[in-house]
């Protein structure tokens, strides 16, 4: 059993999930709510992860988390966090309960709406110390239980991303053996998120070496050591699973330097509540139109990039993640995911305010957004 102690205290190994009533009780949790979605308590998993606790706690769970988390859920959770008289929180599922924990933690110790809480709007610095929180991720994608960050789509439309250093979970548990089994394309949707936040954080403009290297080891274990591939085609693959849980867990860990348009832009399809797009899949398919965009203001990190990835320097890295999306059997193109070009214009604005913006290597205005979604749209 390994334990990490990069952004915070994460035990890591299969079967780490049997130590979750020994983290509660170091942290003094006695009635947690457990933030999870309907498909893992339908697949018995909640139940499973119920029985790793002892009998003197007092467990109450929201199970409706949506698939990409809004307000409305976290104000729904945080009245029941209330109501239960909760004393800390597990988050257990996929980015989206996750995020969703993180927003819930912030509520309930945090007056006014959240809305005024979000980056973009100046909401960071509010941001004190939140609810106890342990996260427990089942797929191997958002990193989010490393990280500083909450994606919300708020009572506006938008979705807005929660930063603060107080929004890290206490302790992080990944257990690879809850990825076990899971679905090859969401497999592959979800290793591509972790592949994403790895490229957009070495690409990013922000100093910060020991995260670029960090980046690095993740792209070399997702995609040039081929545990991605290799856990999309056998789901059943421990040592695949292993891998991808500590790519994607790196790929948190370096994004504390910054993301970049791939976020930008998926952050405002993923907005659209009517087609309910995958936030990982979007990352997938939208990023080879960024690197096409970036190419030439990133110095000699495409060489280090395609490095990482096992090409030659001289490769191009936006064509070799295209034919990596098909034969992990991803879409295409965001037309393919039902994305309409009657929404490049909105989408565009919203791409342009996003915070992920202004730490892509090239500047991006809003009329560059609809160029690049016109592409995504297409190609």
């Amino acid at each position: 059993m390994a334990t990490l102690t990069f952004m915070t205290r994460t035990i890591f190994d299969h079967g780490a999930s049997e130590q979750l009533g020994k983290v509660l009780d170091q942290h003094g949790i006695r009635r947690p709510l457990l933030c999870t979605d309907p498909g893992l308590v339908k697949l018995g998993m909640v139940a499973e992860l119920a029985g790793h606790l002892g009998n003197d706690c007092a467990t109450t769970i929201f199970d409706r988390t949506p698939a990409n988390p809004t307000q409305a859920a976290v104000e729904d959770a945080a009245k029941l966090y209330r109501e239960a008289g909760c004393d800390g929180i597990v988050a257990f599922g996929g980015g989206s309960s996750m995020d969703l924990a993180k927003a819930v933690a912030l509520t309930v110790t945090h007056d006014g709406d959240l809305l005024g809480y979000t980056a973009g709007l100046g909401g960071t610095a509010k941001i004190g110390p939140v609810a106890p929180l342990i996260a427990i991720p089942t797929t191997s994608g958002t990193g989010s239980e490393v990280s500083t960050g909450s994606v919300i789509i708020m009572d506006n439309g938008e979705k807005l991303i929660l930063i603060s250093p107080h929004l890290v979970p206490r302790t992080a548990i990944c257990d690879p053996s809850l990825t076990v089994g899971l679905p090859s394309l969401l497999t592959a949707a979800t290793g591509m998120d972790a592949m994403t936040h790895c490229v957009e954080a070495l690409l990013s403009p922000q100093v910060n070496p020991p995260a670029e290297a960090v980046a690095c080891d993740g792209i070399v274990r997702g995609i040039r050591d081929g545990h991605l591939l290799g856990a999309v085609r056998d789901g059943s693959d421990k040592d695949a699973r292993w891998q991808m849980m500590m790519a994607a867990t790196e790929g948190a860990m370096a994004f504390t330097k910054g993301l970049g348009g791939v976020h930008s832009m998926s952050h405002a399809c993923g907005a659209d509540q009517t087609l309910k797009l995958h936030h990982g899949t979007l990352n997938a398919v939208i990023l080879p139109t960024i690197l096409d965009f970036n190419r030439d203001h990133t110095g000699d990190k495409y060489a280090r990039l395609n490095e990482a990835m096992g090409l030659d320097a001289a490769a191009d890295p936006a064509e070799f993640i295209r034919g990596l999306n098909a034969d992990l059997g991803l879409p295409a193109n965001l037309g393919d995911m039902g994305v309409s070009r009657d929404a490049i214009p909105t989408l565009a604005e919203h791409a342009t305010r996003d915070v992920c913006t202004f730490t892509n290597p090239r500047p991006c205005s809003t009329s560059d957004y609809e160029q690049l979604f016109e592409v995504a749209l297409a190609r």
